[in-house]
């Protein structure tokens, strides 16, 4: 009997009915069998290619370029680096392997006489690499919970036993075999290993077994893997760069910012740290300005009660830090919208005073573990560019395009020019009603298609009180980074009673739109300094101009070209040390000063000056006006902020 089988292109064939996927591809030509390594089903399964097709069906395959594909490239190497230690180290219990953002790692518990370490990961990866010359095909197999038990526990495998007895009596288990290794796992998996080799394993750590320091330390092996030497040559290329670009790194050899254990996980800002904060802060204000939005401030502290009106308590009560005030106890603010709603139910509102936008750049305090803290990308006490639109239903789409409007003009003046849109729906956990929650997800989408915004869905990531739209910004080096968001949330005006008199002289309930641009400020000032690697724009640049001087003689000419350059309103260092001239342009190429000025005999006599910039380009000789209005047009308005 012939089934049907609607092909990626729409086209229609037939097949009989339990044809494997294998024998499909090779029925569309060589380059497809030689390159499919799995099957998506029209309803979103992923198969093998060795499974085989009983019903009429839609499918697509797979390549190693697609980003399932890839997924099935890692988790097929993770069993190749499994089977690869077992057979170097006798006695090596293995645990799970899964994928990760660009890698994978597999845990392993190894004799109590082996330590092994990152000198040990050539000897895993070049057997690896002979794993995988053998080319065995990649078998699956099904087996009945009590029979892989007791596969596993004859060889010895206590780990996998332990995840087999967690699953229910009576469900089937896959098992995945390559020559004489098998693995628990649901699969899928490339077809053969032919399909794998462009691998490197990257580090080795700690880990405990199911995450709970209570259990057993394993020995954790990462690694990365992709469809080809050139992605995985790029991919490589990529982390070098980005370990040059490092912001903890360059924190320290550019005076940003440092860490103490006096305050763990808060961040020091250095006065130049400081500076380059204060503008990033003070563009946003600028655009704050121009789309509309007033600044407010609300209060470090606040009752108890405020939260659990909020439902950040019943939430997000493990992340707050709690005090005890005036016999009652009080939280640090862990988020500043609770705020914003006060001061909007301070006076009666009427729909004349919407849309009403205020903006915020609250500190907020949260309790993260000292496990997850990350330099500036994950602090425990940070300020957030947060603003709040209260609105009338009708207003939502105008609102949200606006911000929209707003975050893609300060990314692109902040030398972001591309990012990508995803929109998060209801999550598991969440505030209010199905119809809440559906006329809020179908508002957002209609503002995104409204501005003919291509985005991606992102289902069940959304705020526990509403969908939200989140930009995730990709930085010099392709990383893609989650920044700015813009939330509809109809729970919290109705949790804290807020309402406007409409033009019939009703009262309503407004709409609360909450809109980031940057999120955290701490963390974006780390993205903007891997973005530009240290090398700021002009406008934002903690030091614009170094003035140095060859000798002695030109220090008062020098002097005088750096009051000229601050009295025009740049920021300048003027080093007129009595130094080795090298000595002083390799210390200012290493704070890598947009502009530096080498004060000689020409440049007194002539009374001009030659900049060069930190990329090596020498200007031709100019006078100090002339080059102060050079500086003037680079900045443009951002010289003022």
């Amino acid at each position: 009997m012939s089934i049907k089988i609607t092909l990626a292109d729409g086209s229609v064939r037939d097949f009989d009915r339990g044809i494997c996927f294998t024998d499909i591809a090779k029925s569309l030509g060589q380059n497809i069998a030689r390159s499919a390594i799995a099957v998506r089903t029209g309803d979103g399964q992923l198969l093998d290619m060795q499974r085989c097709a009983e019903t009429d069906m839609t499918i697509s395959l797979m390549t190693g370029e697609s980003p399932e594909g890839l997924e099935i490239i890692r988790h097929s190497t993770a069993h190749v680096l499994a089977m690869a230690v077992q057979r170097l180290w006798e006695g090596v219990r293995v645990t799970i392997g899964p994928v990760i953002t660009d890698g994978f790692y597999y845990d392993f518990e190894f004799p109590q006489d082996v330590r092994i370490g990152d000198g040990d990961l050539a000897r895993i990866e070049k057997e690896m690499a002979r794993i995988i010359r053998q080319n065995v095909g990649v078998v699956r197999q099904v087996m009945s919970r009590e029979a892989a038990l007791h596969h596993f526990e004859a060889l010895g495998e206590s780990y996998k036993v332990e995840i087999i007895r967690d699953l229910s009596e009576g469900d089937d288990i896959t098992l995945y075999s390559m020559g004489e290794w098998s693995d628990l796992c649901r699969g899928p998996h490339v077809p053969a290993l032919k399909h794998l080799g462009a691998f490197r394993l990257t580090k080795v750590a700690g880990a405990y077994w199911r995450g709970d320091e209570r259990n057993a330390m394993l020995t954790r092996i990462y690694g990365t893997a992709w469809a080809n030497k050139e992605d995985l040559a790029a991919y490589l290329h990529r982390v070098e760069e980005a370990k040059k670009r490092d912001h903890r790194l360059l924190g320290r050899q550019l005076d940003l910012f440092s860490f103490h254990p006096e305050a763990p996980a808060h961040a020091f800002f250095h006065e130049k740290g400081t500076v380059l904060y204060s503008k990033l802060q003070s563009f946003v204000r600028k655009a704050n300005e121009a789309y509309g939005f007033g600044e407010i401030q609300t209060p470090l502290m606040m009752n108890v009660e405020l939260w659990h009106r909020s439902g950040h308590f019943e939430h997000y009560a493990e992340n707050m830090y709690f005090v005890d005030l005036d016999e009652t106890q009080a939280a640090v603010k862990p988020m500043n919208c609770p705020g914003h709603c006060l001061i909007y139910g301070s006076r009666k509102r009427s729909y004349r005073d919407l849309p009403l936008k205020m903006a915020e750049f609250g500190r907020v305090h949260r309790h993260e573990k000292s496990g997850v803290v990350n330099g500036l990308f994950r602090v425990r006490s940070f300020v957030q560019d947060d603003a709040h639109i209260f609105c009338r239903p009708e207003q939502i789409s105008d609102m949200v395009s606006l911000c929209l409007e707003q975050i893609d003009y300060v990314y692109r003046g902040l030398g972001f020019a591309e990012y990508h849109i995803e929109l998060s729906t209801r999550p598991e956990k969440s505030l209010g009603s199905d119809e809440i929650w559906e006329h809020a997800e179908s508002a957002l989408k209609g503002a995104l298609e409204k501005r003919q915004t291509a985005y991606t869905l992102n289902p069940g990531d959304g705020a526990f009180y509403g969908p939200k739209i989140d930009f995730h910004l990709i930085d010099a080096i392709g990383r893609r980074w989650q920044c700015g968001t813009v939330q509809l949330d109809f729970s919290m005006p109705e949790r804290f009673g807020l309402e406007y008199v409409t033009e019939e002289n009703r009262t309503e309930q407004p709409v609360m739109i909450h809109r980031a641009v940057l999120g955290s400020l701490e963390r974006f000032l780390a993205i903007f300094t891997e973005h530009h690697g240290g090398h700021f724009p002009l406008w934002a640049a903690p030091v614009q101009v170094q003035v140095l001087n060859v000798t002695q003689i030109q220090e008062d000419y020098a002097s005088l070209v750096a009051g000229e350059l601050r009295n025009a309103g740049f920021r300048v260092e003027l080093d007129i040390r009595n130094e080795k001239l090298g000595y002083k342009i390799r210390e200012a190429q290493l704070k890598k000063i947009p502009y530096m000025i080498v004060i000689g005999d020409r440049e007194v006599s002539d009374q001009t000056v030659s900049p060069r910039q930190s990329n090596g380009t020498q200007s031709e000789a100019l006078s100090v006006a002339a080059f102060i209005s050079q500086l003037q047009q680079e900045c443009g308005d951002l010289h003022h902020l």
